[in-house]
């Protein structure tokens, strides 16, 4: 019987026989015609009686009046003995009353096998196991960070929209497509983004869009361009910026993301692109001038006479002639 404590090696070999046999027929054959062959310290009976040669594994089928199989045997043996018993085993000539050949496969080492289960087997449990229960400086941080992250999404109106907690204060927004997109905005501190959660634009991205300066900034595939679509017919924007092809908004970097709000085009070059009929021509240019005044509002006005200067036309004082010395 096989031992899989001190089990060093495997010794394969195929048989085939000009006749008719079984497994006790080549047993028998492995056993009698090897007695003798190697000494008294080599003997197959006394190796298996000791434990230092496991269990003959013979495994042979017949077909067409001839037989063929495999032989399998563990050897606790070094490589030179095991070499040797593996070399006596192709001295077998005659399988019962048949004519046979054996003829060595191979020698597995099993230590080498185990090793190679050890370590396939520890990078599963590495990848498995400590990485979902030990959490890096980094990792820790950045979970920190999405936690507070969801608790700022707020909701908007009664289509429950989510949102930057700057959309309202805002004088301009950006309208994206889903949840995670805000979430991955908010993740490098862009507040003022709200989604439309789908491609039927609700009426309280509408009423927001009337009220502020507004980037449709939607993903880089066929989704993201009916959303852009359906903004221009239904609601009033004032620039679109696009996720480079093939990318999600969700799955942008910091880089890109300012990259592709660098890069927004107004409003009438892609209603021109799209070849779509937006708001009638009074209507769009009273928006146009309003939201003009928004965009030309000073970001930062620290007191009621600043405010006052900073709306006020400026006048236009001519400069003083100097003539020219002849």
């Amino acid at each position: 019987m096989q031992n899989v404590d001190t089990t060093k090696y495997v010794i394969y070999a195929d048989i085939t026989a000009e006749g008719i046999v079984e497994r006790p027929d080549v047993v028998g054959a492995i056993f009698g015609q090897t007695e003798g062959l190697l000494g008294s310290d080599l003997d197959l009976r006394d190796l298996q009686k000791t434990g230092r040669l496991g269990r003959i594994d013979v495994q042979i089928t017949s077909s067409g009046g001839k037989s063929g199989g495999t032989i399998s045997i563990p050897s606790s043996f070094d490589k030179v003995e095991t070499a040797i018993l593996a070399a006596a085993l192709e001295t077998i000539d005659r399988v019962g009353p048949c004519i046979a050949r054996i003829a060595i496969n191979r020698i597995e080492d099993v230590r080498a096998s185990k090793r190679k289960y050890v370590i396939e087997r520890a990078k599963r449990i590495l990848v498995e196991m400590f990485d979902e229960n030990i959490l890096e400086t980094e990792e820790i941080t950045e979970e920190i960070k999405q936690s507070v992250r969801v608790e700022e999404i707020i909701h908007l109106g009664k289509d429950n929209l989510p949102a930057g907690p700057n959309v309202l204060d805002s004088d301009a927004i950006l309208v994206v497509e889903g949840r995670a997109d805000v979430l991955n905005l908010l993740k490098y501190g862009i507040k003022n983004a709200v989604a439309v959660g789908g491609t039927n634009v609700p009426p309280t991205i509408a009423d927001l869009c009337a009220k502020k300066v507004v980037t449709a900034f939607t993903d880089g595939d066929r989704g993201g361009e009916l959303i852009v679509k359906e903004l221009l017919q239904v609601a009033d924007i004032d620039y679109v910026a696009r996720a480079p092809e093939g990318k999600s908004v969700e799955d942008m970097t910091q880089k890109e993301i300012v990259r592709a709000l660098r890069q927004k085009i107004p409003v009438e070059q892609v209603l021109d692109q799209y070849k779509i009929k937006n708001q009638p021509r009074k209507r769009r240019e009273i928006t146009t001038k309003r939201k003009s005044l928004i965009r030309e509002r000073p970001l930062c006005v620290r007191n009621a006479t600043e405010r006052a200067e900073a709306i006020a036309p400026r006048r236009i004082v001519p400069r003083e002639v100097v003539p020219k010395v002849a």
